[in-house]
């Protein structure tokens, strides 16, 4: 992720506001060296790259009972948020949202409650976040909201939910190197519902091979900001609107080829074995 132009807006609990070039405020951790949401800013890029890609509204509308949702990187709150607003406006038919957010560092969260217009975080929605912080957990009529905090994986382990749709948004490999693994999709693939879709900002083979690896159908997510491309991953290929398609595999053949850091010897053999290549 690119640094934004800018200063610090203010800085406590190991974040700090800063103001992206597209003017909007933006959470860098300053632990990670890396900001949150860095393009269009945190809210546009939660409904555009999460929520409006994801069809979360018509997911809710379309089926009763509960949909479960996995925000992965609570973060400032933006995905989460975004989520919990498409619930919240859902008719009293649609299904409830259960909405889990895993996060290990609750500071980015705690200091963008200071700025609540930015970052979604005023009126009904910041109660919420507080409820949240003080809590783990806030109810209302539309929404099931729980925080699941510490280390991803091992609180995937112990995920007694399956997820229906996926928010993938932690930091990037060069941060965050053990969530974009195929151990880590694995893991999630571990507590992926039936019909589960994933979508992600990253659009790097590395990220593409590891969720083909864990089980994943994979296909190419819309653009967003200065990417071109981000990415879709599904439990079942049906559920993808643009698939990778076999000519794609064509990049794995060149000798630096760029693959997940835990790949096995017989990646590029396996990945192109995929089903969603065989069809």
């Amino acid at each position: 992720m690119s640094n934004p132009e800018g200063s610090a807006i203010d800085r406590d609990r190991g974040h700090e506001v800063v103001r992206t070039r597209s003017g909007a405020l933006a959470m860098r951790s300053l632990a990670a060296g890396e900001i949150m949401h860095p393009g269009v800013g945190p809210l546009r890029e939660a409904e555009l790259l999460y929520v409006g890609q994801s069809r979360l509204g018509e997911r809710l509308r379309a089926r009763t009972g509960e949909l479960t949702l996995f925000d992965v990187g609570l973060g400032a709150g933006s995905n989460a948020l975004a989520a919990r607003a498409a619930a919240e406006s859902a008719p009293a038919t649609a299904a409830r949202l259960s909405l889990v957010s895993f996060e290990r560092d609750l500071g980015a969260l705690t200091l963008a409650l200071d700025h609540p217009a930015a970052f979604g975080l005023d009126g009904d929605a910041g109660a919420a976040a507080r409820a949240l912080l003080a809590g783990g957990e806030h109810t209302s009529a539309r929404t099931s909201w729980r925080l699941r905090r510490g280390e991803l994986l091992d609180a995937l382990a112990r995920e007694p939910s399956r997820a229906d749709v996926v928010f993938w948004d932690p930091f990037s490999p060069r941060a965050n190197p053990e969530l974009w693994t195929v151990a880590a999709f694995s893991a999630l693939r571990r507590v992926a519902g039936d019909r589960c879709v994933v979508y992600t900002y990253s659009a790097s083979t590395a990220t593409r091979v590891a969720l083909l690896l864990a089980g994943f159908a994979v296909g190419i997510g819309d653009a967003i900001g200065d990417k071109a491309e981000t990415t879709a991953a599904a439990v079942c290929a049906d559920d993808l609107v643009r698939p990778l398609e076999r000519a794609w595999l064509s990049r794995l053949s060149r000798a630096d080829a760029p693959l997940p850091r835990d790949a096995p010897a017989d990646a590029v053999a396996r990945a192109g074995a995929a089903p969603q290549f065989c069809r």
